[in-house]
């Protein structure tokens, strides 16, 4: 059994501070019911950008939560929100059982969730947790409980791209008509340098971070798309709204370009 090192499980005090507050609490609600607490994203990956990356974490159950120990968590972090600790609005978690973590299932992907633009919930977990389960199984940083090896199947190459295909198909597709909220730059460009990985998971088989995507993107793909790519990464930390044409342009570009893929 692991627990979180006491240095810190990240370069970054303050993210200490946070996640070991958030640990502590979350081992008093569910006490003999938790089985690990990892993250992974950015920070497990290695490109965590203090100024505009989520934190994001995955608790492993030992069974599906309900009733009062539900209510104890949303007050938990209703008053993690509230306590004015740097971070404390960047949490993106989810609490998932043991059983339906090992591999993914969509029958059974409603666990509860909260981030950064939705409060505590149960929440519908889509194919893009494929994708979170390999990062996790891979990368991730454990805080408390077994290696996430021990946890999660191996996720083949074929089912890293079918998830991808998927999120293309079901939820960038239909982006394309220009929504609202991509229009603030820190939104246009999240959907960029999740294009690029989209492409460059396509491609290798693998998953590799948004920074490492942009840069594989910006020689493998046409030269024309350098500018946005490079743009997205800048933008990372901007909020004001913008204008939506060149970003859509290569959205609208990328997603064919990713089902031509899906489809050889």
């Amino acid at each position: 059994m692991t627990s979180v090192d006491p240095a810190g499980p990240t370069p970054y005090e303050d993210v200490n501070k946070l996640l070991h507050l958030l640990l502590t609490k979350v081992q008093a609600v569910l006490r003999e019911k938790l089985v690990g607490f990892y993250l992974y994203g950015s920070l497990s990956l290695g490109d965590f950008d203090p100024a505009a990356s989520d934190i994001d974490f995955l608790v492993v159950t030992t069974e599906e939560l309900s009733g009062e120990l539900l209510e104890h968590l949303r007050d938990m972090h209703a008053g993690i929100a509230s306590s004015g600790l740097p971070y404390a609005n960047r949490l993106e978690g989810s609490y998932i059982p043991r059983a339906p973590l090992r591999r993914y299932d969509p029958h059974n992907a409603r666990h509860p969730t909260i981030g950064v633009d939705w409060e505590f919930r149960i929440g519908h977990h889509g194919s893009n947790w494929v994708i979170e389960r390999h990062i996790v199984r891979e990368h991730g940083v454990v805080l408390w409980g077994p290696s996430p090896r021990t946890l999660i199947d191996p996720i083949p190459p074929l089912e890293l791209r079918e998830a991808v295909c998927e999120q293309l198909r079901d939820f960038w597709h239909p982006q394309l008509v220009g929504p609202e909220w991509l229009r603030p730059r820190d939104y246009q460009s999240f959907a960029v340098l999740t294009m690029c990985r989209a492409l460059y998971t396509l491609s290798q088989g693998t998953v590799a971070s948004k920074p490492a995507a942009a840069a594989w993107a910006q020689q493998a793909l046409d030269p024309q798309w350098r500018p946005i790519i490079k743009q997205a990464l800048t933008w990372r930390h901007h909020h004001e709204r913008d204008d939506l044409t060149e970003t859509l342009a290569f959205l609208r570009y990328a997603v064919m370009h990713g089902l031509e893929m899906c489809e050889q």
